[in-house]
């Protein structure tokens, strides 16, 4: 994790409102997915509200590794765990938070079209402008590190477990001061220290 990270939390209304405004754009291209599949873990959530407001009942998740800490990968990523749901000749929404490198979603899109999908289009919240993809939908375009109400805790988390305390501390205040609301954050370093704590007993 870099000194020099800078932070960006959205908010649930703000990123239920990119929502829509995607479902929007989505309608007025006329493309019309077979099924919408969430990239786990984070497109999770952002592809079951797209399914609710598209009206897509077809549903699948994709799981794949690459980051192992704050803004740090591994060298390329993996897919931990596959579809279930056959997607032969099937037009695909391919939903996720944020592109970043965008690794991950090249070796998706290649593994879909291996299982015969016929037309690939992906959406996403924010997209990063050093990504090697840019995704067909996206709300946001940022550099900041993103901090979504789905990974707060374990951003916590991996920011307390820093061997240099003083930054830890200094990271903790940038978040703070960035929007991420000063109560909660207090009361999930508690549960966070608590569960360390009983963790060495």
């Amino acid at each position: 994790m870099a000194n020099n990270t800078q932070y960006e939390i959205p908010t649930w209304n703000q990123i239920y409102n990119q929502l829509y405004n995607q479902a929007q754009k989505i309608r007025t291209t006329h493309y019309q997915p077979n099924i919408i599949i969430g990239i786990a873990r984070g497109g999770l959530i952002p592809s079951r509200i797209l399914a609710d407001l598209l009206e897509i009942h077809p549903f699948a998740t994709i799981q794949t590794e690459f980051y192992i800490d704050i803004a740090k990968t591994k060298q390329e990523p993996t897919i931990k765990q596959t579809l279930t749901t056959p997607i032969k000749d099937k037009k695909i929404l391919l939903v996720d938070d944020v592109i970043d490198t965008g690794k991950t979603h090249k070796l998706i899109q290649s593994h879909l079209q291996t299982q015969g999908a016929t037309e690939i289009k992906t959406a996403v919240l924010y997209h990063k402008p050093q990504a090697i993809t840019t995704p067909d939908f996206y709300e946001k375009q940022t550099t900041h590190w993103i901090i979504f109400p789905w990974d707060t805790k374990e951003t916590l988390k991996k920011i307390l477990q820093q061997p240099d305390k003083q930054q830890s501390k200094n990271e903790i205040k940038k978040i703070v001061k960035a929007g991420l609301p000063k109560q909660l954050t207090k009361t999930l370093l508690k549960d966070i220290q608590q569960e360390q704590q009983h963790a060495t007993l």
